[in-house]
């Protein structure tokens, strides 16, 4: 099983005297001031934890710090200020030698330009990690081609980089973050320089192999619906700022602020939510009417506004057993669709989920 991996207040300056400008942002001193007098806070006092078989998803527009966040978490970049713990140890203490073991044992990345040597068959690109590891040629050999497989690459040992498609060359890349069997995998952009369709795929292939491996990943994005049909856990970046962490479902219906609210206005929320997180608690309500049409906390939003345009009354939520534990006011999904006029239409293509959440579509 991968380990937890935690971030805790982290801070990184860029420029003279960064521990003086780490003292004044605690105190209270902005961006803007720091860049004044020539020195940049990439990343201000960010804390999280990513627990073990999370797909954890940082967010936020180019100049956010995203970036900069995920080269702290490997110790590609030091720290002006903070910690970073996986597996017990804390990485920001460690000597070069101790931390380059930890990279090549515990921590693969995946790169937005797939970072493959053109001169290195597919087979040789996905067992270089394991080169690096020392790992026998044979073992490393049949354990690439393993990850390979996985990665819907059977039969394109032999070839070249360059005889591949984007996508193809974006799963070799996975595909030797998966060879080297490490807890925790960076992705950085990893998806984004792929045209929307074979980006699709590839958000597709991940949520396949989590569910098999259940790797604790950290992926960065600048793309808000990526994040929401990835993401166990998302948080939103802003000026080197975290300003707000939490699942798709937290963020859309309880932005933290105007900035936040702003950002996922047009995210269509009937591809993300489920009857849990829109529901009212109800434990000790009313019985329910045989015959009547009822939710799970599963259910996802499409099919419950389909239901709710049937009915005159909330939407009962009923869990595995039977029990009450929610209902759900048709007024609610008239305003999470943003349709102030009438009723919710029903949908004849309700999405899958995922551990109970709905899958949004890219």
């Amino acid at each position: 099983m991968s380990s937890r991996l935690e971030a805790e207040h982290l801070y990184k300056v860029f420029g003279r005297r960064p521990n003086e400008a780490v003292e004044r942002l605690r105190q209270g001193a902005d961006r803007e001031e720091l860049r004044a007098d020539g020195t940049t806070a990439a990343v201000i006092d960010a804390s999280f934890t990513v627990e073990p078989g999370q797909i954890f998803v940082v967010m936020g527009l180019s100049g956010s710090g995203k970036s900069t966040l995920l080269r702290m978490l490997n110790g590609l970049l030091e720290p002006t200020a903070g910690h970073v713990r996986f597996d017990g140890q804390d990485l920001t203490a460690l000597g070069d030698r101790e931390l380059r073991e930890v990279r090549a044992q515990k921590i693969s990345m995946v790169f937005q330009h797939f970072a493959l040597f053109p001169h290195r068959s597919v087979l040789e690109n996905a067992a270089y990690g394991l080169g690096v590891q020392g790992v026998p040629r044979a073992e490393r050999e049949k354990r690439a081609a393993e990850a390979l497989e996985l990665c819907g690459l059977a039969g394109w040992e032999k070839s070249w980089p360059d005889e591949l498609s984007g996508g193809m060359q974006q799963r070799v890349g996975l595909a030797r973050a998966l060879a080297t069997d490490a807890d925790l995998l960076l992705m950085d952009e990893s998806f984004s320089a792929l045209d929307p369709l074979i980006r699709r795929d590839m958000q597709d292939q991940l949520l396949q192999l989590q569910q098999t491996l259940k790797k604790t990943i950290v992926f960065i994005t600048h793309d808000l619906n990526e994040a929401m049909r990835l993401g166990d856990r998302i948080a939103v970046m802003r000026d080197g700022r975290i300003v707000q962490t939490g699942s798709a479902e937290d963020i859309l219906i309880r932005p933290a602020n105007d900035y936040v609210a702003s950002f996922i206005q047009d995210v269509d929320r009937s591809r993300v939510l489920t009857a849990a997180a829109v529901m009212d608690e109800d434990v000790h309500g009313d019985e329910v009417s045989c015959g009547c049409e009822t939710a799970t906390p599963d259910t996802p939003f499409t099919e419950l506004c389909a239901i709710s345009a049937r009915l005159t009354h909330p939407v009962a939520v009923l869990d595995p057993k039977g029990k009450l534990v929610g209902r759900v006011p048709k007024q609610r999904l008239v305003g999470l669709l943003g349709d102030q006029q009438g009723e919710p239409e029903p949908c004849d293509n309700p999405r899958g989920t995922r551990d109970g959440k709905v899958i949004a579509n890219a």
